[in-house]
């Protein structure tokens, strides 16, 4: 590792040992960094030094910055975080918002300062709050002041709210030089988003923060700075970070923050702004076609689909409503963004595309050994980012002989597609049989009854599990003993019988992580 710009050595100090890391592979160009990195040098301050500090950053429904008066917020946030919060670099600063431009702002405020980033969720609670205070060493913060009231501020040393923030940075200097961090100081800690239970967090450096840029985005995405970026997800997680502040940046594009990113608002959003570029996660796509609003989404050249598997379904009717080849790709907080995906050219509707470059993606069995085309497997990842948690030994069991392994069932087709089968906890076995949860989703979702479901395993004295469905209705069905016999048939003759789901409950709505992640564990656990 290089010589850390860090004062406060803690995040350094915590990584966990060399040993247990994934084996990180620069196979681009693009991806061997100077010693020397700070991710928002180039983010930002890069465009005003090539003039174009006059374009469009950030937007929102009632504002919008320039590259010039983002970089002078972001500078004068910074100068406020040294010099009136007492920050030293590698002090951790939570942060607390809804999605917003001053969210952005200082984000990169607190990367630029070489401070380490802690974003969180708006929903979180004290208690969930003090854990990550005490697990990541947290002496300060910057809140919405719409949100202070479950923030722990004793055990803080210094805290400020949004409304006096706005105040303060009319007196801070707008000039401040990025520190001269090392590429692999840690400049966030990203918690997971608790899908599969407590949540972990993970170390990310500068270097990973361009990584991303240089990989997913790039080869990709392949972004033009006429590009309007647009999505649901919050900041607080790595998905967003990519795909509503770097992605953009990176491109000298521009980004629309909104605080209500549901799938309905969304949409009218992506037409009010022009949005060329959207992110969000399946579930939304199929809310809003349910809702009739692929009109709406005119605008896109780009659909990002990920956060969970992407149903056929899903896939084949936004390309008829829209003509766009919705681009699915899985990625994971431990490597900070898309891995494998979709390219939106020539995809196989179904797949989850083929290893961005820059990522080698392997099918591996429980001894790591490679398995051949057509078997399912775990999903084995590495390349130039990888889990590093943070005092937590569940590192060596995501990393093992130098991979990365997801929790993932996977498959790999002759042509190098990659097909998904079930996360590893999904898997359900029946009678011997092993059927996927997220298959047999596929096929109910291809009713028109059903809006959401999930299917995972639930306890049965003869068959030891059996396949138990949860069902979200669409508007104006009726549950009855009738359609949950139609449902059972109509998968019957999707996919093979044995898989159709033998107990079928349904529910007004599902569990879910902020991001729109269905909580297995918690349908599991309710059973």
């Amino acid at each position: 590792m290089h010589p850390s710009a860090h004062t406060d050595t803690f995040t350094r100090d915590s990584l966990p040992a060399t040993n247990d890391w994934p084996v990180l592979t620069f196979t681009l160009p693009e991806l061997n960094y100077p010693a020397r990195l700070n991710c928002v040098s180039e983010l930002l301050d890069r465009h005003i030094e090539n003039g174009n500090g006059s374009r469009t950053a950030l937007r929102s429904p009632e504002d919008s910055w320039t590259y010039e008066e983002l970089q002078e917020k972001v500078n004068r946030i910074a100068n406020l975080l040294v010099k009136r919060m007492g920050i030293v670099p590698g002090n951790r600063v939570l942060m607390r918002f809804p999605n917003c431009m001053l969210y952005a702002a200082c984000y990169l405020a607190v990367m630029k300062c070489g401070g380490v980033a802690v974003p969180t969720m708006p929903l979180l609670r004290r208690k969930e709050l003090d854990t990550i205070i005490e697990t990541a060493r947290i002496e300060h913060a910057i809140c919405d002041a719409r949100l202070t009231a479950e923030l722990p501020v004793e055990k803080l040393k210094y805290n400020v709210a949004s409304d006096e923030l706005g105040k303060m940075m009319h007196e801070a200097c707008a000039d401040f030089d990025a520190l001269q961090t090392a590429s692999d100081d840690v400049a966030l800690i990203a918690f997971t988003s608790g899908t599969t239970g407590k949540p972990k967090g993970v170390l990310h450096f500068h270097c990973d923060v361009m990584s991303m840029c240089h990989t997913f985005c790039k080869y990709v995405l392949r972004p033009t700075p006429d590009d309007v970026f647009i999505g649901s997800p919050p900041l607080a997680f790595t998905f967003a970070l990519g795909g509503l502040l770097a992605f953009p940046l990176y491109a000298g594009a521009s980004t629309v923050l909104i605080e209500n990113a549901m799938p309905v608002e969304l949409a009218k959003a992506v037409e009010q702004s022009g949005a060329t570029v959207c992110s969000t996660a399946p579930t939304a796509y199929k809310v809003m076609l349910a809702n009739d609003l692929a009109d709406k989404m005119s605008s896109l050249r780009i659909a990002v689909s990920a956060g969970e598997h992407l149903p056929e379904p899903v896939y084949s009717e936004w390309l008829e409503r829209t003509g766009i080849q919705m681009i699915d790709g899985i990625g994971a907080t431990e490597l900070i963004h898309i891995f494998l995906s979709m390219t939106g050219e020539a995809d196989k509707p179904g797949s989850t595309g083929r290893p961005v470059p820059g990522y080698e993606v392997r099918i591996v069995d429980a001894a790591l050994n490679e398995l051949p085309a057509g078997k399912e497997g775990m999903l084995a990842v590495r390349g130039p980012t990888g889990c590093k948690y943070l005092a937590d030994d569940r590192q060596t069991d995501y990393v093992r002989g130098g991979w990365n392994l997801t929790g993932d069932v996977f498959r790999r087709d002759e042509d190098g597609c990659f097909w998904y089968v079930a996360r590893g906890d999904d898997m359900i076995i029946s009678s011997g049989y092993n059927i996927s949860g997220p298959e047999v989703e596929g096929a109910l979702l291809g009713h028109p009854g059903v809006a959401e479901c999930a299917v995972v395993a639930a306890p049965d004295t003869e068959r030891g599990n059996i396949a138990k469905a949860f069902i979200v209705l669409a508007t104006g069905i009726e549950a009855s003993e009738s359609l949950t016999k139609e449902l059972q048939a109509f998968v019957k003759n999707n996919i093979a019988p044995y898989k159709y789901p033998r107990a079928i409950e349904y529910v007004a709505e599902l569990p879910k992580t902020q991001t729109g992640k269905i909580q297995r564990y918690a349908l599991r656990r309710h059973d």
